[in-house]
């Protein structure tokens, strides 16, 4: 019987601790220097996780240099979104 290994799934404070982290040091650090920087320390396996879940969902972003930012900002973009002159427009067809 083959056994199979699972990393840990991190528990929601964990996630929002690293998200408050990430949106109050916005592209200060890279991912190593973060996770060292944390207010709490935890697995690099954990956080990992936690950064790709991150990723993947679009929350953040990294940028050239491998520096960590926060770019999910739903409420500006509700905003934006109400303005007039930004409003979607649908493509013509030729």
């Amino acid at each position: 019987m083959e056994k199979k290994t699972f990393a840990r799934s991190p528990r929601l404070d964990t996630v929002l601790m690293v998200e408050k982290f990430i949106q109050e040091n916005d592209g200060e650090y890279k991912k190593k220097q973060l996770w060292e920087n944390l207010p709490k320390k935890m697995m690099y396996q954990t956080y990992s996780t936690i950064i790709d879940y991150l990723l993947v969902s679009g929350k953040i972003s990294v940028d050239s240099e491998g520096k960590i930012g926060w770019i999910f900002y739903p409420e500006e973009a509700r905003k934006r979104l109400e303005m007039a002159h930004l409003t979607w427009r649908r493509g013509r067809k030729s």
